[in-house]
């Protein structure tokens, strides 16, 4: 069941830059009564229009791809975290004294500091390190990364019939440090359905995808993944191509996928298409609250990513 909208390595506390402009709006649905997104792959009318190109999808793990099950919940990570603080700071604590859905690791790590009174500038001045011991300590027990996590309905499905296109990269845009997003879809299996940076640029770019060791805002880590993605494939963004260019490789647009309203203010601050699902903790109601202000066709809310077919359409994957 899905609808559309209504209109509506590691550095600490990095400032976000300006928004990128909007995209222009994707082509209107063709079959308006299975509340179809649009062409996600549709090029500006008024400038070039190659005839192929890629369609870059970005997936939030904690929540959309995976949910935590059990008395052991998401137990490594959260262990990660409380090892962090009881290390720098001699804090026996954990996680769950704030409310942390949709938040990025640097910001779950300094929001539980603050509600234990610990100054700002201590915080910030230690993040590199906690960082640093919530990846050593899960990568010494990434065996146990599966713990309490399990893949929601028709994840992997999804995830192994884009790995077969030629037409999409796919990667993880997540609040996640990404050691431990990356612990967290080996040990269940998925990370081999990622799209790998070419062999190329490897160096440079050891990985694709944003996530929370990168920076401590989702739109900033959305236009992260963007921006590795242009340079190790070497693709121009369909948004600053020239009129001449028109054999150039291109980036034709970036779908989102996540479970909160951060994900949603995350996909259309970075112009990015925004694809809700209600799988995390958040209602439809409360997801379709944040649309305000995006074209209908770019932004879109599933119950899941059970039907894959249905999700390829709603992209404009044919």
């Amino acid at each position: 069941m899905r609808t559309r909208g209504v209109r509506t390595r590691m550095r600490a506390g990095v400032a976000p830059r300006v928004p990128a402009s909007r995209p222009l709006p994707l082509a209107r649905a063709r079959r308006p009564t299975r509340g179809r997104m649009g062409d996600c792959l549709a090029a500006s009318a008024s400038g070039p229009a190659p005839a192929s190109g890629i369609t870059l999808l970005t997936f939030d793990v904690d929540g959309t791809l995976i949910r935590a099950v059990g008395d052991s919940a998401n137990k490594l990570h959260k262990d990660a975290f409380a090892h962090a603080m009881r290390v720098v700071f001699d804090l026996d604590t954990n996680i769950d004294v704030i409310k942390h859905h949709g938040s990025t690791d640097q910001l779950v790590l300094a929001d539980v500091l603050r509600h234990h009174g610990v100054d700002e500038t201590r915080v910030w001045e230690a993040m590199p390190r906690m960082m640093r011991e919530m990846v050593e300590y899960f990568e010494s027990h990434e065996e146990d990364a599966s713990l309490g996590l399990e893949l929601l309905p028709g994840v992997e499905r999804l995830l192994e019939a884009l790995s077969k296109r030629k037409d999409v990269i796919v990667c993880l845009v997540t609040g996640n440090l990404e050691p431990v997003a990356r612990g967290k879809m080996r040990q269940l299996g998925v990370w081999r359905y990622f799209t790998p940076p070419p062999a190329s640029t490897r160096a440079e770019i050891p990985f694709l995808g944003g996530f929370g060791s990168d920076h401590t805002q989702r739109d900033e880590l959305v236009r992260l993944a963007r921006d590795r993605v242009l340079r190790a494939f070497d693709l121009k963004d369909n948004k600053a191509l020239e009129a001449f260019e028109t054999n150039a490789r291109v980036l034709r647009d970036c779908v989102h996928f996540g479970d909160t309203p951060n994900d949603v203010k995350a996909a259309a601050a970075s112009g990015a298409v925004a694809f809700a699902v209600t799988t995390g903790v958040f209602s439809k109601q409360e997801l379709e609250a944040h649309f305000e202000g995006l074209e209908p066709e770019r932004c879109v809310v599933f119950d899941g990513l059970e039907d894959t077919q249905a999700v390829l359409e709603a992209c404009g994957l044919k």
